[in-house]
């Protein structure tokens, strides 16, 4: 498993970290036909004695990504990992039928096991994943200014707008932090 850790905030990964971290992925290997040409990338940071870890894995169409916060850095390496653990195992009993299979062999006994690739087949559109509800809007040119003051005053924690510096559209999000970002297309 390729792991690519960096470090936040002024944040020096320390071998021991880096240590603590590489053990807990080795947890996920066994996830992956190929472990040895998976990438993980983990970005630590601690921001007023909070302790934050995100992890993120892509897997062809889709990014798996956790993150969490804590006092002890430990401690948030292991609640990631549990997080990324349950997700991979979502992941792979939703669809890994249709992107592989592994022989295993138990007790003498052959047992076929889906496994997960980073070539996934996009998943079909009414697969487990009921829509409840569709919204339509006119979407007015505006500054990103404009959308976060709208996104403000909507009580919503991000929202969709056509870019007018841009000719784009583009997404304004409330970060965890209290901050905004930008979300706009390449």
């Amino acid at each position: 498993m390729k792991i690519h850790v960096r470090g936040d905030n002024h944040l020096d990964v320390t071998p021991a970290l880096k240590d603590y971290l590489e053990k807990k992925l080795s947890r996920i290997d066994r996830y992956f036909d190929a472990p040895a040409s998976q990438e993980v990338t983990v970005t630590m940071s601690v921001t007023r004695g909070i302790h934050a870890v995100e992890a993120m894995i892509p897997l062809g169409h889709v990014m798996l990504r956790a993150e969490e916060r804590s006092g002890d850095m430990y401690a948030s390496i292991d609640m990631v990992m549990d997080k990324l653990e349950k997700q991979l195992d979502k992941y792979k009993h939703k669809i890994g039928q249709k992107i592989g299979h592994r022989l295993k062999v138990e007790g003498g006994r052959a047992k076929v096991q889906p496994v997960l690739t980073s070539s996934v087949a996009p998943m079909e559109a009414d697969e487990d994943f009921p829509l409840v509800r569709v919204k339509q809007f006119d979407m007015k040119p505006m500054h990103v200014s404009e959308a976060i003051l709208q996104m403000d005053l909507l009580g919503h924690d991000f929202f969709v707008f056509a870019n007018a510096e841009t000719d784009q559209t583009s997404v304004v999000y409330r970060r965890r932090d209290g901050q905004y970002g930008l979300i706009q297309p390449q």
